[in-house]
């Protein structure tokens, strides 16, 4: 892996980086137990004002979302981050204590080193570098979102950024997250696909009956069988009518970047030991880029123990999740699986909406502050970035786009493929943080300087 060559004023900037990162860490800020929240915003909003920024607290449904603002220029720079983390269960997995940072062999173990909190110290320590360059002043404007509500769903964000939509307008924004291979490559993506999470729910009887009575009535999870059989063919392909109508075309930027995209997951496969991969080779990066899916993930009703119960079972549920892409919308997809099981004589069926939807959101490779995000990464590796269109996953990213006027989004970030987000012993590679320093510096700049 190539590591940039660091001046010694950036190498000053970066362990102040890593030691507010060690800070912050420190705050168990785990969003889906409402731990330490206000603290770290306060945390958060500490070191933001050290650095001149004003900041804006405003209430969310679960933690306070902080809005900063310093710097003048020709350009405005957005950036997004969040301060909240997943639970760190299983505890006895963890090689170290999860909320005291810890390296080992060139990583930096802890909740939050990666996702999200060393995204944001990294972030810090180049505007601090590029300050120190212009003498103290900042040469752009940049405007900072940093909420705390990411990891269950980001339930006020969409109203946040409507209401607040004056002190967040830019010329593009620098997304959360991103990540390198392992030789050094960054990877971008300009995008995030919508999610809608449903649960089918069928019951047929008060309780559970026996068996020999399956002659006379009918039963729960067969019907959820029918239902998931009817929504999706052998290819993957979603079969609900309308579900596919009015797709966004990609742009020719977007398909010569999928193509530019190496290898045909391979990677993935190996890992996970797939035996059943879907579409041929050439189609990976183009299905998960663009192609909206649906997955069953969990079945559940009658009898699961060990041996057999010869027992009818009075209801069943399934859930699924819809990945969806640029002209699709989450109430209009349950609107059409509702037709649609209606159609098959699956009226009986119930769907509950579950959690927090997402929007699609993608934007255009060729946009000129992609094109910027591009060339700065380029400078900062050594390597031409990967661009992927879109990740295969889902956030928040739909609401910047939509409400301040199409503002494209790009995520590059330190991440890196064995960096264990979410899970136990969650780490980012000290080669990376700096990595992330010297490219959030080479944007900035070059920002500064029109482009």
């Amino acid at each position: 892996m190539t590591t940039p060559h660091l001046s010694t004023d950036l190498t000053v900037h970066i362990e102040r980086g890593l030691a507010d990162l060690r800070d912050l860490v420190a705050l168990p800020s785990v969003s889906a137990q409402g731990r330490m929240l206000p603290e770290t915003a306060a945390a958060v909003r500490a070191l933001l004002e050290a650095e001149g920024f004003t900041v804006q607290e405003v209430p969310g449904d679960v933690a306070p979302v902080l809005i900063a603002e310093a710097g003048e220029g020709p350009a405005t720079l957005l950036i997004y981050n969040h301060y909240d983390v997943q639970p760190e269960d299983p505890l006895a997995l963890w090689d170290s204590p999860p909320f005291e940072l810890t390296e080992r062999d060139g990583r930096l173990y802890g909740r939050g080193a990666s996702d999200d909190k060393g995204e944001f110290a990294s972030r810090l320590a180049a505007v601090r570098a590029v300050k120190a360059r212009h003498g103290g002043r900042l040469p752009l404007r940049v405007r900072w979102l940093i909420e705390g509500e990411e990891e269950v769903g980001s339930p006020s964000l969409d109203r946040v950024v409507r209401e607040q939509a004056e002190h967040l307008h830019a010329d593009g924004c620098w997304w959360e997250f991103g990540s390198r291979t392992d030789e050094g490559r960054p990877i971008a993506y300009l995008g995030l696909k919508g999610i809608l999470a449903v649960e089918l729910r069928c019951r047929v009887a008060a309780s559970d009956l026996h068996s020999s009575l399956g002659a006379v009535v009918d039963n729960p999870l067969y019907r959820l069988a029918r239902a998931v059989a009817s929504i999706r063919d052998e290819v993957g392909r979603v079969t609900i009518p309308g579900f596919l109508d009015g797709l966004y075309a990609p742009s020719d930027a977007d398909l010569d970047a999928i193509r530019r995209v190496p290898g045909h997951g391979e990677s993935t496969y190996g890992t996970y030991a797939v035996s059943r991969p879907l579409g041929t080779p050439p189609e990976y990066h183009h299905r998960l880029n663009l192609m909206p899916v649906v997955n069953v993930n969990g079945w559940g009703g009658g009898y699961q123990g060990a041996g057999s119960k010869t027992v009818l079972p009075a209801e069943g549920f399934v859930k699924l999740d819809f990945r969806l892409v640029p002209g699709q919308d989450p109430a209009r997809v349950v609107e059409l699986l509702r037709a649609h099981l209606n159609a098959q004589g699956l009226d009986d069926i119930q769907i509950v909406e579950l959690e927090t939807h997402q929007h699609p959101a993608r934007a255009d490779a060729g946009h000129p502050f992609v094109q910027a995000c591009l060339a700065a990464a380029r400078e900062a590796a050594g390597h031409d970035p990967i661009v992927n269109p879109s990740s295969g996953g889902s956030g928040p990213m739909f609401p910047f786009m939509d409400a301040l006027g199409g503002l494209p989004c790009v995520a590059m970030g330190i991440g890196n493929s064995g960096g264990r987000a979410h899970a136990p012993n969650e780490n980012v590679r000290r080669a990376d943080f700096e990595y992330g320093v010297h490219f959030g510096v080479a944007l900035l700049e070059r920002l500064a300087r029109g482009g």
